[in-house]
Parts: C-alpha cells; structure tokens; sequence
C-alpha cells in the first residue's frame, strides 16, 4: 500500500482491491459499482468499514435514501484485518470510567457495551453470516501486579454491573488454557468471543443493500462542501452526491476531510499473521477450549484458532506513515515468545492495517455540527465497538439521540502538536510504553 493509498484510503491508481489477509478465502464478498453518476440521498455516509456499513443499515430500515461510498472494497480498512475479537465493556476498564465520566454514565456505558456484543450476535443469526463466530475470550496478565488488578476488577464486575460471566485464572489454570507458560494469570469471558470480521462486514454490507441502501466501492471522497439549505456535497473524482446529512465513518482513513474529526484520532499500523493450518490435536495443546486470547502489554499481543486450526496471531505497531514491508518479521518475535514451539512455523499469510486510536482510548462517536456525523477512534476493538457506533448514529439521525449523547460526554480532546508534530510525540510515548512493557 503507497504512502497515497494509506492516508487516503483508496489505491493510488484508483482500482479497488480488497484487504490482503486469509479472511477473505472462501468469502463470497459482495461487489458494488463506482459512484458514476451525481445523485441525491437524505444521507451520504463516508467509509464502507463496520461503522459504515452499520450506519447505511439501520438508517435504510427506517425508509431513508442511503448512499456510502468507500475508496476501496468493503472491509479494506481495519474492518477487513483485525483480530476478530469481540470484547466485553468499553476500550477503558469500568473503574476509569466511574472515575471520568461518573457512576451513572459509566453504567450506561457498560449497558450500551453488552448491547454492542448483543447487536453483532444477531446480525449474525438474523442474516445467516457464515463468519466462524466462536464464544470465548482469556484475557492474560503478564505481571503479578496486572493480575492482581484483574482479579479485583473481575470483582469489582460482580459487584457493581452483576457480571457473572468473567472467571478468574491462575497460573496453573491461564497455563493449560493458553498452551503457554508466560503468564501470571487472567480470566476467561464466556460472553465475548471471535469471528472472521471480512466476513461480517460482507454479511452486513449484503444487508443493507437487501433494505435500499446503495454502495459504491473505488469510489474515494475528495471533498466534502456545504452547498446551503443545510445540505452538503460530498464529491469524488468523477461525481457527487447532495445530502441533507452527512456521516463520516473511515476511521484512520479520513485525512484532510474533516479537520476537527482528524485532530481528535491517530493513524497507527499495526500486524498480523496466520500460520499455516497447525492440525487439530496440535491446536488443542494451544488453545484446549478454541477461545481467543488478548494480553495486558500496552501494545498488546493477540492471538485465536480458526475453523482450519491456523493460529491468527497480531502484535507490534508502527508509526510512521507507511505500512512495514515485512509483516511476518514484525510479529514473529512476539510469536516466538508466548510460544517458542512455533518459533519457526510456516507463515501462511502476514499483513499490516490501520487503524486509529484517541488519546485516551475512547471512541469519537457523536454529532460534529448539524447535519455532520461522525464515529471513528475505536483504538483496537473496533468489532464490537464500530459495529454498534453505526446504530447509535442511525439512530441519533433518526431522532433517538440517547446512546448517542451518552458517548459524545466522554472526554475525547484533540492531539497536542497539530498535524505537523503530533506523530513524532505519539512515537515518542509510545516507545516508553512499549519500554515499560519490556522491564
């Protein structure tokens, strides 16, 4: 991917393509044509990711003229080379929450949390996506201390929300349930769980076009303009579309569209892997109960089973403006060391994506001005979270402003730096974070 391809979310010479990564083997992935012609539409949503796709969904249900238009494919993004994890709760813990926004919104924010889990689980059965949904998540601490913490949190779930479904692990136990001997401790989550996310995003790109919403994939924006009467003209290089509101859903793919929304998340890339199929007794000594596993470290390693018993396994991160040539190299060592058995497997497959995070880790998800939408900044755990952000837009674009509200009080400040310093300071914190998870 070009330096132009990856900022403005399309390939540089136009053609689209979709995301280089297994997902994509044995998906039937819908196609859609380039936007040719201008047309009107009450809404024009940017960006054909799970945020996209949502939004164009739940928007068409209600009877409204929906067009989205994304530079690439469907999934392309992030959406397209994620983990395909689906966590419980928001990107930060509970008690953060509790802490910045209050008691009452941070139980909100649990709520609309298990409700993201909910919505991703019945498009799943309500359209018939074939996307290997698996339940179960292990979360597992690399200190003493992160464990104790867990443990308390897990606790502290109980307690508070009623959560009954975490279980706490100790190190005999997070051992046979990882195949690793790395780790202090952790717990299991009975109700998150993982997928092929390609797969979904087909599915509910299927969807929406199956209710009257109309996609165009090569079709990148390269402007959006008011035009009065409250409406707005949102142009790629060949033609444009007039609408009444506008949603910006690209994610870390959205640079010099909208500067507001631009100033408040970063770019970064990040890297996966799958091996070559392992077998299934070898993929029952790794993982016995086939659920997913996701670290504590800043920069996070993660890893699950697939039908085919590879390993899909994602770790470091970059944050320049190009995507690493070399993959595998980037993720093998953090491979080697949770499991120095497979040091030297056969890599079937390596690929980088992008993805954006905020500055404190919360999503962007809320009304920008009048007639302008956006949800972005799901900082690694967009599956669930981007998914729901498209409903919580609809909706508050129908009327129902609840969810909506409740995300857009949580404190999302823009970058310090500006556009010119803002990712060499990013480089500069995180290389001590990634420090501090090595001592």
């Amino acid at each position: 991917m070009t330096d132009a391809a990856r900022h403005s979310g399309g390939a540089a010479n136009g053609s689209p393509s979709g995301p280089p990564t297994i997902y994509v083997e044995g998906v039937s992935a819908p196609t859609f044509p380039e936007l040719s012609e201008s047309s009107r539409a009450d809404v024009c949503v940017v960006g054909g990711g799970f945020t996209g796709l949502s939004t164009a969904l739940h928007l068409a249900r209600t009877g409204r003229s929906v067009v989205l238009l994304e530079a690439q494919r469907i999934g392309y993004g992030a959406t397209g080379r994620n983990g395909g994890q689906l966590h419980s709760g928001q990107r930060r813990d509970q008690v953060w929450l509790e802490d910045k926004v209050g008691r009452d919104d941070a139980a909100r924010l649990w709520e609309l949390a298990e409700a993201a889990k909910d919505l991703v689980r019945s498009l799943i059965r309500d359209h018939d996506i074939d996307c290997g949904w698996t339940e179960g998540l292990i979360e597992a601490a690399h200190t003493r201390a992160i464990f104790d913490e867990e443990r308390d949190y897990v606790a502290h779930l109980a307690d508070r929300y009623g959560v009954g479904a975490l279980s706490v692990l100790d190190r005999d136990q997070i051992a046979e349930a990882t195949g690793s001997d790395r780790f202090v401790g952790g717990f299991r989550d009975a109700s998150a769980g993982h997928l092929n996310p390609y797969a979904l995003a087909c599915g509910i790109a299927r969807a929406a076009e199956a209710v009257g919403a109309r996609l165009h994939e090569g079709s990148r924006v390269v402007r959006i303009e008011a035009t009065g009467q409250g409406k707005r003209r949102v142009s790629t290089a060949t033609a444009h579309v007039d609408a009444e509101t506008v949603v910006l859903a690209g994610n870390g793919y959205l640079a010099g569209i909208e500067p507001s929304v631009e100033a408040r998340v970063l770019p970064i890339n990040n890297y996966v892997v799958a091996t070559e199929p392992l077998g299934p007794e070898r993929m029952q000594r790794l993982i016995p109960g086939g659920e997913c596993v996701a670290d504590t470290r800043f920069v996070v390693r993660y890893w699950r089973p697939t039908p085919d018993n590879r390993l899909v396994f994602g770790g470091g991160e970059t944050y320049t403006r190009r995507l690493n040539a070399d993959p595998a190299a980037v993720v093998r060592p953090y491979l080697a060391e949770i499991y120095p058995d497979l040091a030297d497997v056969p890599i079937a497959s390596a690929w980088g994506g992008t993805l954006a995070v905020t500055r404190h880790r919360m999503p962007f998800i809320r009304r920008v001005e009048p007639g302008l939408y956006a949800g972005c900044g799901y900082s690694g755990q967009g599956v669930g979270t981007a998914t729901f952000a498209g409903k919580v837009l609809a909706d508050g674009i129908a009327g129902d402003t609840g969810a909506l509200d409740v995300f857009a009080r949580l404190p999302v400040p823009s970058f310090p730096g500006g556009t010119l310093l803002r990712t060499p300071l990013l480089v500069l914190a995180m290389s001590w974070y990634a420090l501090r998870d090595r001592l």
